[in-house]
């Protein structure tokens, strides 16, 4: 996840928040990750308290945060889930 971001790996983390996470309305919610779409699906949202990662058609993706050791701590909660949940 250092320049590009592997789409593989989003859509794995998002199902993974998806079967494992706490529902919430239309979101779920895990390990502090929240992952919900927009209404038609295309587009996918994973966010904490701190950085909202947009990710959508043709794998173009947005982070948004202040710090970039917020980034670096999203990044690692996406990891821990990607790896702790199977």
């Amino acid at each position: 996840m250092k320049n590009e971001l592997d789409n593989k790996f989003v859509l794995s983390v998002f199902d993974k928040i998806c079967k494992h996470g706490e529902k919430q309305g239309e979101e779920h919610i895990l390990e502090g990750v929240k992952a919900f779409t927009d209404l038609d699906g295309y587009t996918i949202f994973l966010e904490d308290a701190q950085v909202k990662l947009r990710f959508g058609f043709h794998n173009q993706y947005h982070f948004d945060y202040e710090k970039s050791e917020h980034l670096e701590k999203f990044q690692m909660k996406l990891i821990s889930i990607e790896k702790g949940y199977s």
